[in-house]
């Protein structure tokens, strides 16, 4: 096919194939995008375009350090275009080089102060680098703009984005709308997948389940669903797995990637396949449910569900949040996440789950032995309240109270996920400001999973964030026995923790207000007895109540599935449900 492809560029000049890069690209035929992108640069080898490109390309093929490479040359081609300094700042940011990706995006916006794209993507390294005060003007600025009707920011802001800010859920919903249907409309019609609507609609069948991400390996969403695939019940379904996530070239032979492989009838390695090569091959496999773990995520593939390979099509787990896509049938939730009167600001129908959404591993080991105190930087006899969360989670608000907190519990610790060294530092600065000694403040290293759970014996209680929940790292701390206390918002991602606490007979975790989070934070703290009951309970509760019963789960997803399914055969019009019932 690529020899095809370089016999049809004779002749071309490099803004043609340039353009037929682009074209190439939004298909998802990442292999013909990049053979494009290098042709129009050995025709011209000025062309920014074609440089900036043909990064953002390398990057979507897991090769991030020949991205950046390119990237920068696209910029040293000609400083003065945007675009190349905006993708420049997009591949840094997700390799870790926040301020200079910073910098980038405030050079675009000098050259191009009403640039939306550039002020959208700014908003979350700024957020890594707790620069509250920056975000906090971005906020409202949008805001302002657009319910002034100003500005469409919904063809700028990236949908994840939008969940992490108090942004309201209307807002919210059409930003997911706009990329959904931005998304739709680049697929070129494709005949070999419209036969798809007709897999045999037999009720009681065993149905065809293919599960698509880029996490099949060390990453949270792996964590969590490690124990699903091979729990499934065979004799009902089988099992796909798609990975869209690019193997690294040493190969991935983590645990994860392992079991997970092993649990599945069948494991596909999709990363070089397009999209329309990939959606083809979901067709030919005849799936009938089709699991999207990646939403607008980084690595995820939206196109490939929108170009609709399997009749039932459905998000978990992997984002928090509605797509806004009429290609997604139902969303994965339950009844904390998503309460009644809020499924307006969903475009899926709601499945609801008996007890939470999340799935977990119930066969998760902990390590065996923990570094002594000293070294992981805890003072003997110290107080650790702890937030594992990363820091573009932390906001203004919860830090206050972090900091009041420690101040009414003398000799208390905080303990913190290690971030950006910059953000880290705006943080002790804060501290300062309220009058909190930044020595208090402890940073913890990334460690493997068994580690970090292991060290979680020196925690005493977890300090949830409002506006984005700990998610995975507040199933790491139910697990490891550290009660925690949420104070819940209106979004999913605000709500997962209290949906987890709700499942593992915690709910009196779950606070009504800050001021109730911050009394009862500084009640346990000076109350050893009531602490230890909640560790005991959390404890026996661990082994009896469905959050950490994998078995459980995957039967009611089951349940679900089989639903879905059968409304289809028998006609009826898809509406949420509750999961048996």
């Amino acid at each position: 096919m690529l020899g095809r492809l370089l016999q049809s560029v004779l002749g071309q000049d490099a803004s043609a194939l340039n353009a037929r890069g682009i074209a190439a690209w939004q298909r998802g035929d990442l292999a013909s995008a990049e053979e494009l992108f290098r042709s129009a640069l050995k025709r011209d080898s000025n062309h920014a375009s074609a440089a900036s490109n043909l990064g953002m390309v390398l990057a979507a093929r897991g090769r991030m350090d020949d991205a950046v490479v390119v990237l920068r040359e696209a910029v040293a081609i000609d400083p003065r275009h945007v675009g190349a300094r905006i993708n420049l700042a997009v591949i840094l940011h997700q390799g870790g080089g926040i301020p200079e990706a910073v910098f980038h995006l405030d050079q675009a916006l000098e050259l191009e102060p009403g640039n939306r794209l550039a002020r959208a993507n700014r908003i979350k390294p700024l957020m890594d680098l707790c620069d509250w005060a920056a975000v906090a003007r971005e906020v409202e600025t949008l805001k302002a703009e657009a319910q002034a009707g100003a500005t469409r920011w919904a063809d700028a802001i990236p949908p994840f984005v939008s969940l992490l800010l108090p942004f309201s859920p209307a807002f919210q919903l059409s930003v997911a709308r706009h990329h959904a249907m931005s998304c739709a409309a680049l697929l070129e019609t494709d005949p070999r997948t419209s036969h798809l609507t007709s897999n045999a609609a037999e009720a009681g069948r065993r149905l065809r389940i293919g599960y698509l991400s880029a996490d099949f390996h060390d990453h949270a969403t792996a964590h969590l669903s490690l124990g699903l695939y091979a729990a499934h019940d065979r004799t009902h379904f089988d099992i796909t797995a798609y990975s869209i996530g690019q193997v690294p070239t040493h190969g991935d032979g983590s645990e994860y990637r392992r079991r997970i492989e092993f649990g599945c009838d069948s494991f596909v390695e999709a990363s070089d396949l397009s999209s329309a090569q990939l959606a083809r091959r979901i067709a030919a496999d005849r799936i009938d449910i089709l699991v999207d773990m990646k939403g607008y995520t980084g690595g995820a593939r939206p196109d490939v569900m929108a170009r609709r390979p399997a009749p039932l099509q459905v998000s978990y787990l992997g984002y928090p949040g509605t797509m806004g896509a009429d290609f997604i049938d139902y969303l994965i939730a339950d009844r904390v996440l998503v309460p009644e009167g809020s499924e307006q600001w969903y475009a899926e129908k709601i499945v609801y789950m008996p007890a939470s959404y999340q799935i977990n591993d119930d066969a998760q080991a902990i390590a065996d032995s923990v570094p002594p105190r000293a070294t992981l930087g805890l003072p003997d006899g110290a107080f650790v309240f702890c937030c594992f969360n990363q820091l573009y989670k932390t906001e203004p608000q919860i830090f206050a109270a972090w900091m009041r907190i420690l101040q009414a519990v003398p000799g208390s610790v905080l303990w913190l996920q290690c971030g950006h060294p910059v953000g880290e530092e705006r943080l002790r600065a804060a501290a300062a400001a309220a009058g909190v000694d930044p020595a208090r403040l402890v940073f913890a290293p990334y460690e493997r999973k068994t580690d970090h759970l292991a060290r979680h014996a020196y925690v005493d209680l977890f300090l949830d964030t409002h506006v984005v929940n700990a998610h995975t790292t507040a199933s790491d701390a139910l697990w490891a026995g550290v009660p925690l206390l949420t104070w819940p918002g209106e979004s999913f991602a605000s709500r997962v923790a209290a949906s987890l606490l709700n499942a593992v007979g915690m709910a009196d975790c779950v606070m009504a207000d800050l001021a109730a989070y911050e009394a009862r934070a500084v009640q346990l703290a000076f109350n050893p007895e009531q602490l230890m009951g909640l560790q005991n309970r959390l404890a026996a509760n661990r082994k009896t109540t469905p959050l950490f019963d994998t078995g459980a789960c995957v039967a009611a997803l089951e349940l679900a599935y089989r639903r879905m399914w059968a409304d289809r055969c028998h006609g009826g019009r898809q509406v949420s449900f509750r999961v048996g019932t």
